[in-house]
């Protein structure tokens, strides 16, 4: 179907509030919780939090591809998450004085429940829109540009609340403009985007599991998304502690993070206008290779280099939202490669699979991250602790370098580009059509 640029933007608005609570999860909360009950044990009950979704993730996105409705198959699902996901926020942004790990750990599964059944059948929706190469690229970026843009929001609310951290009465403030903002959103766009009409059904299990496995582009994209996931977890868990204890710039926290973003969302266009240019595949590997550059750097700053760090989050954050924007974009084409082969419409199982592994990077990231750097001797009570410092600036700045690398390889020469999709489109259309599905001798 074809889409007004209203609606592309409807599409993309949900994103705002879900990023404002993607930003407290991932970056505030590990250390928030942290200095109370300890690096190691925060770590662990946040892995397992987000371990869950290895099985929440594919189930929801398999019940989204069969669900039949009045209202479509993504649209109920994203309705019943939102109340989950809102209780949950409240919980854990506004917990008692006396939390322990059980109350983290509780609350930590609801809110990754009803964030895969909001987000989920959200980005499997936003793939079925359209069939057309240069929309799906439009969707995509009017989704993780509007991301970034809550998630400036969300940073940007520290400084604002003038605590320059994230400390209690900010993330209180922050589930407040969750509770406010995201249902009115969500019943906007609920109402004025359409949903993919479903013109072909699922195969079983056993024959679906079999075209997931030989479809080798998907596998190897999503083997260098799980590596460039891992090489933006760890910054991302560890960007508060890194600034307070190697920095020692405590108040920077919050304006180094927005200035990150924002340059982020200006570098997004020029992204795009390279991708047309040398493929989405080969634009994602250049700017893995250009944040690696940038980071070798970070291992080497210490207390007072606030100015040297500016520096680098202006350059590297250049490349965090073609980070989403682009490997989302491929993924979507990818689908297409499993309803040319006869799966069928399984938009939902493939995006849980891509959610599923999202999740895990981040979830090994923390739960790696913070018991080494316990066991390298880092305190985060403690302010002087040179060696400690020094483990948490690699961890921070080194260990990703090598993973990005790996991802850059994987994608360098990646089959599936926008010939190759133009005939699997062609596919596509015969499989629905009723015609045998064929093989693609180029993926």
């Amino acid at each position: 179907m074809s889409l007004t640029r209203g609606q592309i933007l409807f599409y993309g608005l949900p994103a705002v509030p879900l990023a404002v609570m993607g930003v407290p999860m991932y970056v505030f909360l590990p250390g928030f919780y942290g200095e109370t009950l300890g690096l190691a044990a925060v770590g662990t009950a946040l892995l397992v939090a987000r371990l869950w979704d290895v099985v929440t993730d594919p189930l929801i996105g398999s019940l989204g591809d069969r669900l039949q409705t009045r209202w479509g198959r993504r649209r109920p699902l994203i309705a019943a998450g939102m109340p989950i996901l809102l209780v949950s926020a409240w919980a854990l942004f506004r917990p008692p004085e006396a939390v322990g790990l059980g109350y983290l750990l509780g609350w930590g599964l609801a809110a990754y429940l009803g964030w895969t059944l909001m987000s989920l059948p959200y980005t499997a929706w936003g793939a079925e829109l359209s069939e057309d190469y240069d929309q799906r690229a439009s969707l995509t970026a009017s989704r993780e540009g509007l991301m970034l843009a809550g998630t400036l929001l969300a940073i940007a609310w520290p400084t604002l609340a003038g605590a320059g951290r994230a400390d209690a009465e900010t993330l209180s403030g922050l589930a407040w403009l969750l509770v406010l903002v995201l249902p009115p959103v969500v019943a906007l766009t609920l109402w004025r985007v359409p949903e993919y009409r479903l013109t072909s059904h699922s195969v079983g299990w056993r024959e679906g599991w079999q075209l997931l496995r030989h479809n080798h582009p998907f596998l190897r994209l999503l083997a260098a998304y799980v590596m460039n996931g891992l090489a933006n977890g760890l910054p991302a868990s560890l960007f508060t502690l890194f600034v307070i204890h190697v920095l020692r710039a405590e108040s920077w926290t919050g304006p180094l993070l927005l200035i990150y973003f924002v340059v982020g969302i200006a570098a997004l266009p020029g992204w795009l206008w390279l991708s047309r240019k040398i493929g989405k595949h080969r634009a994602w590997a250049l700017s893995m290779l250009w944040t690696s550059l940038i980071f070798a750097a970070v291992p080497f700053l210490g207390p007072g280099d606030t100015t040297a760090f500016l520096i680098i989050c202006l350059l590297s954050g250049v490349g965090v939202a073609v980070d989403m924007a682009l490997p989302a974009a491929i993924q979507a084409d990818l689908v297409d490669l499993d309803t040319a082969a006869g799966g069928g419409r399984r938009t939902g199982l493939y995006f849980g699979i891509w959610n599923m592994a999202t999740k895990l990077a981040l979830a090994l990231a923390v739960g790696i991250a913070f018991p080494l750097l316990e066991w390298f001797g880092f305190d985060a009570t403690q302010v002087e602790d040179r060696d400690g410092t020094f483990a948490l600036a690699l961890f921070y700045g080194a260990v990703p370098i090598g993973f990005k690398l790996a991802a850059t390889a994987l994608m360098w020469n990646f089959p599936h580009d926008r010939r190759a999709q133009v005939a699997t489109r062609a596919r596509v259309r015969d499989a629905e059509a009723g015609h045998p599905a064929t093989p693609n001798p180029a993926d």
